[in-house]
């Protein structure tokens, strides 16, 4: 008999969803995490990043060789890098010049080719670069804020996955909000197995630098973002996301980046306000990443 290994790409998904031991405290709920720095690039995105390119190749749209271009923060920019070494594609990656040095690291270990624009330009500007290299015929943008199969990816794997693993005893679902493919996809599978579910996303305050998420100007909003598959949107402070990352790792042995560490304060929030609920929260990557900016170095209280 010919055994069947898998290959990298086989290995997305099918994350672990762990529980909270100590930061809940004394209460009647479940808090879970699910755990997409265990994906085989080290966060959610690369559920996205194989989705698109796969579904764009089996269209007819893409094949191997092709230039690929997309505007990235990070996470999703590794995916991709990734996700193209594994299919065989050029991948251009535009950037601010203010994300992490491992981010940018990881990308040209994967083969891929960076442009960085200013920290003022931002994720607008570098949105806007992409669309004008593809317009003069440098490639093709994939487009994950516009991309219905970025969703997709959630729809079909993330939002199953978490209904199977809490046997479908989920209450509320709690992710922060980027490109808002992982909300998107898992509200929607979700809902459809049960509409009491409650979902909740997290979005910076005015002012705060939360690395992955954002709080989009209306031109900007994500066209993949449908407002009513949210049901609460909380607002987050830069303090307290970095507080709860750094206690995830001190208490629960748990290392993540700072939306992660959001997305669990909001999870703390709602879970005070409630009782015999089933929260579960997306870890979307590792700590790892963020090691050059300090965020660990504040001393344990």
């Amino acid at each position: 008999m010919t055994l069947q290994y898998p290959t990298i790409a086989d290995c997305v998904g099918n994350t672990p969803l762990v529980r909270l031991q100590r930061l809940p405290g004394n209460t009647s709920n479940t808090l879970l995490l699910k755990l997409e720095g265990n994906n085989p690039a080290g966060s959610v995105k690369d559920r996205p990043a194989l989705s698109m390119i796969t579904r764009a190749e089996l269209r007819g749209d893409i094949a191997p060789g092709d230039t690929l271009i997309e505007a990235t923060s990070g996470n999703t920019g590794i995916a991709l890098a990734m996700a193209a070494a594994i299919k065989g594609y050029r991948m251009l990656l535009i950037m601010p010049n203010n994300s992490t040095a491992e981010r940018k690291a990881a990308m040209t270990a994967y083969g891929a080719e960076l442009i960085l624009v200013t920290q003022e330009e931002g994720m607008e500007g570098a949105r806007d670069l992409a669309d004008r290299l593809q317009r003069e015929g440098r490639g093709k943008v994939l487009d994950q804020f516009a991309n219905g199969d970025n969703p997709e990816a959630h729809y079909t794997g993330t939002g199953p996955e978490i209904w199977r693993q809490t046997q479908g005893q989920v209450t509320h679902f709690i992710s922060s909000m980027g490109t808002t493919g992982t909300i998107m996809g898992v509200s929607r599978y979700l809902k459809e197995q049960n509409p009491a579910v409650q979902i909740i996303g997290l979005q910076p305050m005015e002012g705060a630098a939360i690395p992955g998420i954002r709080r989009w100007p209306q031109e900007y909003l994500p066209k993949i973002y449908q407002n009513e598959r949210v049901d609460q949107i909380i607002d987050m402070s830069q303090l307290e996301a970095e507080t709860v990352m750094r206690r995830l790792a001190r208490e629960e042995g748990i290392f993540c980046g700072v939306s992660s560490g959001g997305s669990v304060a909001a999870m703390l929030r709602l879970s005070a306000e409630l009782e015999n609920a089933v929260l579960v929260a997306i870890i979307c990557d590792r700590g790892d990443r963020y090691l050059s900016t300090g965020v660990y170095d504040v001393p344990a209280a």
